[in-house]
């Protein structure tokens, strides 16, 4: 699990798929989000703009397994 510095207190999880390498773009944190291949903490999550804070673990799967990465 990769740990990902973020600037600000909170960052969106859209964003934060991209920044942290889980999306390579913002059309495919979307569509990660819509096929429900995301969750926050445990919980699926479908809301792009869901705020994150340090220490919440944004998991995705994918094919080939899940990835995640907390925010730090």
């Amino acid at each position: 699990m990769d740990s990902v510095p973020i600037s600000d207190d909170v960052i969106r999880l859209g964003q934060f798929l991209k920044l942290s390498g889980l999306a390579d773009s913002g059309a495919q944190a979307r569509e990660l989000l819509e096929d429900g291949a995301v969750t926050v903490n445990g919980a699926d999550e479908t809301r792009r703009g869901r705020q994150l804070r340090r220490g919440d673990v944004v998991m995705v799967d994918t094919p080939s397994g899940s990835v995640s990465a907390t925010v730090a």
